[in-house]
């Protein structure tokens, strides 16, 4: 064993591949993209060093292409998950008297395979499975995963060098211990990086893990694992789960041994999680408080000032609502327009909406993809119908098509009323509603911005007049986690923008800060006293 100080590289984001035609990636990636699709795989839940294949398979399909396979997962009943507690617990002692530097250097390995062996398929994998263009790809499934791998290391010895006072004849020592008992990681489709980091966070700290996939992403999270395993992840540390999701997770939240869960996904199933662990520390069922790390729903907005850049402010709603379908937690879904900039602003957003090339991912031209499934799909379109016959909304564009894919073009719609539900209801998807506000309306306006929402999680002020900006600073500080100044609220980046928010939106735990690792760990303070007193008697006594 290495007796020394360890240090680690220094966290670089990585560089986002362009893709552009011509370049090598780009050939790379569509031979990927073939090969993938005409190799159906059959993810299945990893616990310990074992694949658990039941033959209880579920289908996956490309939601852009009812007719592509990617082959079918094995569904394992609930009683998977008392296997895979018992395995991480098996693998917890092992993993947790490992030097940091020993589980540092599986995921450095890791985002270094992400690099290269691994990038052109787990970005390929995540067009297929989660219908992302090849950018949105590229920038979730490679970069940010890769970014989170490496900045989170690069955090930990940060964490571990921050240490108490010592003196007095006496030293003082913080012990970051892992957690006792087992992480349950709970992620997303929308984001193979989440995915990814879920997980990982906590095991770099020293814990053991259940991670439970969205049943959405079982094809990207079958190539993520293929990383993990290569990169030399021990079996236990993390342990995968494929079956119901309900089922499985009231599994985890039943045990015992359950300390903490770390979860993306909507509100409401992270309020029923909030609600049975506080009823199971209640009932005295736990070793310890678990801990819930949360980042949930989004209604985020967009406020534009009289004096905002209004070429600019169209280029942000575009790509804020539209990139990925507006399926992000942080994608502009409700939006805040003077009457002064309104006729121009409509005009260039008119312009550009029916020529937004919508299909196939594969088609490299195209700038969105599908909804994710038939559920989504029906919720948006119903959706839009509810506007059509809304005497207060004016729906300006809209389409949907399911005869080969989940396809739902970009919707845009104007209201009368700051208070309806389209400007209230998260709808994931790419639906964005519009309220112009009378200038003379502007202080009424921004305070209806910041507080008619539950969520609090991203948001974005538009100006060039600088009095407005501080002004705003200050109107929405608690409107949302993640706020930006002349740019659209999506395109948090590790180790640049901390992410995540409060209100109903989370716990507000920034994923890709040292924050959220702290969350991982329990310190224990530890005194060692060299010559201690053999005399009772305290001086003043005297």
């Amino acid at each position: 064993m290495i007796d020394s100080t360890v240090n680690v590289p220094p966290g670089v984001n990585e560089v986002a591949r362009s893709y552009a035609p011509g370049t090598p990636e780009r050939d790379e990636l569509l031979r990927t993209l073939a090969s993938l699709a005409s190799q159906p795989v059959e993810p299945c839940s990893r616990v310990g060093a074992k694949d658990v294949r039941t033959g209880d398979l579920v289908p996956m399909r490309a939601p852009h292409k009812h007719a592509l396979s990617l082959g079918a997962w094995h569904s394992a009943p609930a009683s998977v998950m008392d296997d895979a507690i018992a395995a991480a617990r098996e693998a917890a002692p092992g993993w947790a008297e490992a030097p940091w530097s020993t589980r540092a250097a599986v995921f450095m390995k890791a985002a270094e395979l992400l690099t290269t062996k691994y990038r052109s398929v787990v970005v390929a994998a995540t067009m297929l499975a989660q219908s992302k263009t090849a950018h949105q790809a590229e920038i979730d499934a490679a970069c940010e995963l890769i970014d989170f791998w490496r900045f989170n290391v690069g955090y930990l010895p940060r964490i571990l060098g921050e240490q108490p006072l010592s003196g007095g004849g006496a030293w003082n020592l913080l012990d970051h211990r892992p957690l006792e008992g087992f992480v349950l990681a709970v992620t997303p489709f929308n984001f193979t990086a989440i995915a990814g980091n879920l997980p990982t966070a906590p095991a770099l700290m020293g814990n053991v893990v259940v991670w439970k996939p969205s049943p959405a992403s079982m094809f990207s999270t079958h190539f993520v694992l293929e990383v993990l395993r290569e990169a030399g992840l021990p079996p236990g540390v993390i342990n995968v789960v494929l079956g119901d999701p309900a089922a499985l997770v009231d599994r985890a939240l039943a045990s015992r041994d359950l300390a903490g869960v770390h979860f993306t996904g909507s509100t409401e199933v992270f309020r029923s999680i909030w609600a049975r662990v506080g009823a199971g520390v209640g009932e005295g069922r736990y070793r310890s408080y678990p801990r819930l790390v949360g980042e949930t729903g989004g209604k985020d907005f967009v406020f534009a000032h009289p004096s905002a850049d209004v070429d600019a402010l169209a280029t942000a709603l575009i790509r804020g609502a539209y990139e990925f379908q507006g399926q992000k937690c942080s994608a502009a879904s409700r939006a805040y327009v003077p009457a002064s900039l309104w006729p121009a602003l409509r005009a260039k957003l008119m312009d550009v909406l029916p020529t937004i090339p919508v299909g196939d991912v594969a088609d490299l031209s195209n700038f969105m993809g599908a909804v994710i499934d038939r559920r989504a799909y029906d919720r948006l379109t119903g959706a839009v119908q509810q506007a059509l016959a809304d005497e207060r909304c004016e729906v300006l564009h809209h389409g949907a098509d399911d005869r080969e894919g989940w396809f739902v073009r970009p919707t845009l719609v104007r209201t009368t009323d700051p208070s309806h539900p389209l400007m209230q209801r998260e709808l994931f998807g790419p639906l964005l509603t519009l309220f112009v506000y009378a200038d003379s309306w502007y202080e009424d306006a921004l305070a209806r911005c910041a507080n008619d929402s539950e969520y609090a999680l991203t948001g974005a002020f538009w100006a060039r007049d600088r009095a407005a900006i501080a002004h705003a600073h200050t109107v929405l500080r608690q409107a949302a986690g993640n706020f930006y100044v002349n740019d659209k609220p999506t395109g948090a980046v590790v180790g640049q923008q901390p992410f995540g928010g409060g209100r109903a939106s989370g716990t507000n735990d920034k994923a890709g800060a040292a924050l959220n690792l702290l969350r991982w760990v329990s310190p224990r303070t530890i005194k060692e006293t060299f010559v201690p007193p053999v005399a009772w008697r305290y001086p003043y006594m005297g």
